[in-house]
């Protein structure tokens, strides 16, 4: 039976660190290694990755604004960003686009396509259109606002996007599957402690930043995406993969950014 962290347990921080090895290319593995089993669970503690990484990336965008151009300094924060991951959200955009776009209606097909390391025409014209629409929204918007949305935006969309876990199955084994991890679903302790990860930097956002009569726009929008995109994996593939988290959590944090620059 599946337990939720327990802060009494010495042990209880191996599943967020595990989060932070498995989300970033960044060497916490030289300050501690948990055990295997820490990795099933990573999806739980994706929000307050998306707090280094939103963080970091709202720092260049604040800092780099006062030396350099704003559309250099934008360019500079995803990249930084893509850095930090290992552009590994992007490899799953473009290994989902060219598995939904390619496979068809064949189930299997649609998972070899996503297992290929090559990427094809779907993938490369997602990544560019994904890419420009995100240079265009962050430059859109002031540098102070840019740096606060994307600090918002981060962990809520990683936050939706852990949300699969919960709705249908894993597609693989775990054999088959690329990083040799299927992810647990979530007990309520977990979830809990994922939407507080999620929310916190919303609501601050909301509070301060956006006009009260429209921040459910805010919230609902990017949910809406997300809904969608369940539905095109349910009907494909009967099952998620780490792919479809990954393009879940790119497109739905757009829908976070186009919101707000449709609100402002």
């Amino acid at each position: 039976m599946q337990t939720s962290p327990n802060i009494s347990d010495p042990r209880w921080y191996d599943r967020p660190w595990a989060a932070f090895l498995f989300f970033t290319r960044l060497p916490f593995w030289r300050i501690h290694q948990p055990p295997r089993q820490s990795y099933n669970s990573v999806v739980e503690w994706w929000p307050l990755v998306g707090w280094l990484t939103g963080g970091v990336m709202a720092a260049v965008l604040w800092w780099g604004s006062q030396l350099l151009p704003w559309s250099v300094t934008v360019v500079l924060a995803m990249a930084i960003r893509m850095l930090l991951t290992g552009a590994l959200h992007e490899d799953g955009l473009a290994d989902f686009f060219d598995g939904f776009g390619g496979g068809g209606s064949d189930r299997q097909r649609i998972l070899d396509i996503m297992k290929d390391s090559h990427i094809g025409t779907y993938g490369v014209l997602a990544l560019v259109v994904y890419l420009a629409l995100l240079f265009c929204l962050l430059v859109s918007l002031p540098p102070q606002l840019a740096a606060l949305t994307v600090l918002a935006g981060d962990p809520y969309a990683k936050m939706l996007s852990a949300q699969v876990v919960q709705m249908m199955p894993y597609a693989r084994t775990e054999q088959t599957a690329k990083s040799r991890t299927v992810y647990r679903r979530m007990t309520t302790m977990s979830a809990l402690l994922l939407a507080v990860q999620g929310l916190l930097p919303l609501g601050l956002y909301i509070f301060f930043i956006i006009e009260t009569a429209r921040w459910e726009y805010l919230v609902f929008l990017p949910c809406l995406t997300m809904y969608f995109l369940y539905r095109l994996i349910w009907s494909r593939l009967r099952g998620y993969t780490g792919d479809c988290c990954g393009a879940l959590f790119l497109l739905t944090e757009l829908t976070f950014y186009l919101t707000v620059v449709a609100l402002c």
